[in-house]
């Protein structure tokens, strides 16, 4: 295979940079059609650079996640709209975890209308989020804060995690492979959300359809232990028959129907 040119190298950069990269302003930034555009993302995805997204790419990696706040301009509107479907899963008057990560945030975003929530979490975003509403108790875990995104884990928070049995968990992962393993990238983290699944009667999981593109190493568990999966739209024929025989209710938000068409012109 030939070598990556110099624009392409630069759209790598970019998109390490920012999380995600858009054609039409790709195009733009670099005086090329289009057409040129898609046609560098479709070679940086074949050679697992790029992830492809409806309208451009975002960064493909499987030993290191993208900078958190990179990921907040990642399908914006899929998480938003996967966040909303969610708070709606949640009866007022609950208790629930809710873990790290940018779509779990937006579940705590649109919980903000509830009423007679307990909400413990381990991630301070989460908590800025819901502190000042008065239909919401917040307890944070304790433990060191993970400077990169303000996430706390590690054992003391694994210790804190346990004392409780709650409602609901509401949980995000990095990566969902086809055989059905919720995967992340630091062990820290993934022993506080296996912790939370274990200590939740029901297990809401919050991913969009990126996540089913990308791999990670480490294991956090596996979509059979789920009760719900929120999601944009789960086009794995492998992951929905796991789900139709696990009996995990899969809900769709469905905003990214365009992805495919877009991803091979």
């Amino acid at each position: 295979m030939e070598q990556l040119n110099g624009r392409q190298h630069e759209i790598v950069a970019l998109a390490r940079s920012v999380g995600r990269v858009v054609v039409e302003d790709l195009a733009a930034r670099f005086s090329v059609t289009p057409q040129t555009i898609r046609k560098d993302l479709n070679e940086l995805c074949e050679r697992r650079m790029l992830s492809r997204v409806h309208g451009g790419a975002t960064i493909a990696s499987g030993v290191e996640n993208v900078g958190y706040d990179a990921r907040r301009f990642i399908a914006q509107d899929e998480k938003r709209a996967i966040g909303e479907a969610a708070a709606r899963i949640i009866p007022n008057g609950s208790s629930l975890f809710i873990n790290i990560g940018t779509t779990t945030e937006e579940v705590a975003r649109a919980l903000g209308r509830h009423e007679e929530l307990l909400v413990i979490t381990n991630n301070l975003n989460v908590a800025t989020l819901l502190y000042r509403h008065p239909g919401v108790d917040v307890i944070v875990a304790g433990g060191p804060v993970r400077r990169s995104d303000a996430g706390i884990v590690g054992g003391p928070a694994v210790d804190f995690i346990k004392q409780f049995k709650v409602d609901y968990a509401v949980i995000g992962v990095s990566a969902i492979d086809e055989e059905g393993a919720l995967l992340d990238y630091d062990y820290r983290e993934v022993m506080v959300s296996q912790a939370i699944m274990e200590n939740a009667r029901e297990i809401v999981l919050v991913a969009d359809r990126s996540k089913l593109a990308r791999s990670a190493p480490i294991r956090v568990g596996r979509l059979s232990q789920v009760d719900t999966f929120v999601t944009d739209r789960l086009d794995s024929e492998e992951l929905a028959e796991l789900c139709r025989r696990h009996e995990v209710r899969v809900v769709e938000t469905g905003l990214r129907d365009e992805v495919q068409s877009e991803a091979a012109q």
